[in-house]
């Protein structure tokens, strides 16, 4: 892709004194058009590059704007190398890993080093997430709009959205980008897209304000909740919402309190302990879900003759 060419090619030109177009395009599999192309971005990018022609001609960064080519360390390409195969594991390709060996130009001490450190991105839905992640970052490079069906609670709704970040945070992929039925910006969960396709239309890019990453938005945590748990739920508990959720009683039992953002996830959540779990508030609540525990018990009673 463009953006890791760009890197590759700044990461050369700033340990070589100077190097040709055919170096380049050679060493990055494209055409010398794509080389003068690429550098004509990094100077509009505010990189003072000069091409000079002839038998000793070349591509070199401007004398004495060079930057100190010690500028990364070997424990920082072996820090930026940690994070490039965690992009792997999303995508199941080498394509980092190659980024890297362009950027560290044969040190492969760097590439050997720093082995202890392993993040791994992807998840059980990698064969369906993969296309969605290459495809969203294609139709951003190229500023086309998306369509996808979303499935949320509300149901199933057609959308066309203008991508502008892939986001991974709380566990998930998500696209955000702006909406064009909501005239805003919104973050939608790979996991809930289906019939994903990239369209020809072209969108001027607007600025991308940055997401809301706080947990305040997305799970308001309105329904202010009691509950108490078998001490064998502890683990469930400490691993999904932390070891300061609940407080441990005289009896060994856990005394939970935490904010959910609508019943139907906490109901849901709740039955999934079994008999470990008793909702105690809100008494509302605790009266509903009691109705739909009695709603089920109907269905598994046996049929009366």
């Amino acid at each position: 892709m463009k953006i890791e060419r760009l890197i590759g090619i700044l990461a050369v030109l700033l340990q070589k004194e100077q190097v040709t177009a055919p170096y380049l395009a050679e060493k990055f599999e494209v055409s010398r058009r794509t080389i003068s192309r690429d550098v004509e971005s990094l100077c509009q990018a505010g990189i003072p590059i000069v091409t000079a022609q002839g038998k000793n001609g070349g591509i070199s960064i401007m004398e004495g704007y060079r930057m100190d080519r010690t500028l990364l360390t070997s424990r920082d390409m072996q820090a930026i190398l940690a994070g490039l195969r965690s992009l792997d594991s999303v995508s199941g390709t080498n394509r980092y890993r190659e980024l890297m060996e362009k950027l560290s130009v044969g040190d492969s001490q760097i590439l050997s080093s720093n082995n202890h450190i392993q993040i791994d991105l992807s998840s059980w839905y990698r064969s369906t997430l993969a296309p969605k992640i290459e495809l969203i970052q294609d139709a951003i490079e190229q500023s086309r709009r998306i369509t996808f069906t979303y499935i949320s609670s509300r149901g199933e709704s057609k959308r066309c959205v203008e991508p502008g970040l892939l986001v991974f945070q709380w566990a998930s992929w998500y696209v955000w980008g702006y909406c064009l039925e909501r005239k805003a910006f919104r973050l939608f969960k790979l996991n809930r897209l289906s019939e994903l396709a990239c369209t020809q239309e072209q969108f001027e890019p607007r600025p991308v304000p940055a997401p809301e990453f706080s947990e305040k938005p997305i799970f308001s945590g309105e329904l202010k909740v009691k509950a108490l748990f078998d001490p064998r739920a502890r683990w469930r508990l400490v691993e999904e919402f932390g070891p300061d959720s609940f407080q441990e009683q005289e009896d060994g039992k856990l005394l939970f309190s935490f904010g959910f953002s609508d019943r139907e996830n906490l109901f849901g959540w709740i039955l999934s302990f079994g008999a470990q779990a008793e909702l105690l508030e809100p008494e509302e609540l605790r009266k509903e879900l009691y109705r739909v525990l009695k709603g089920a018990c109907r269905k598994y009673e046996d049929n009366k003759e």
